[in-house]
């Protein structure tokens, strides 16, 4: 592991931030993670990459298209165990004054 970029310090303040208590030994480990994570960062930082083309996804992928077609509702069927009901539709306590 190279230098520390992260020191206790720097984890009590984070820590601090999003309102945790952390144990000694929670400041230690979580400070070699997020260091580890920025070493991590600093190797990737060394790839050439500038025959890489910009993508926003890691692979190719496309969303599975289906035919938009009509059918019948549900109608009686959905209502037929409704606790409560006015006509064809469900009836339910006022939630909004």
């Amino acid at each position: 592991m190279s230098e520390k970029k992260i020191d206790a310090r720097t984890v009590r303040h984070v820590a601090t931030l999003a309102r945790l208590e952390l144990s000694s030994a929670e400041v230690e480990l979580y400070g070699e993670q997020l260091n580890a994570i920025l070493d991590y960062v600093d190797k990737l930082q060394e790839l050439d990459t500038s025959e890489v083309e910009p993508m926003a996804h890691v692979a190719a992928t496309a969303t599975p298209m289906r035919e938009d077609l009509g059918r019948e509702g549900l109608g009686e069927r959905s209502l037929a165990n409704a606790p409560d009901r006015e006509e064809r539709f469900f009836r339910v306590p006022q939630v909004i004054e």
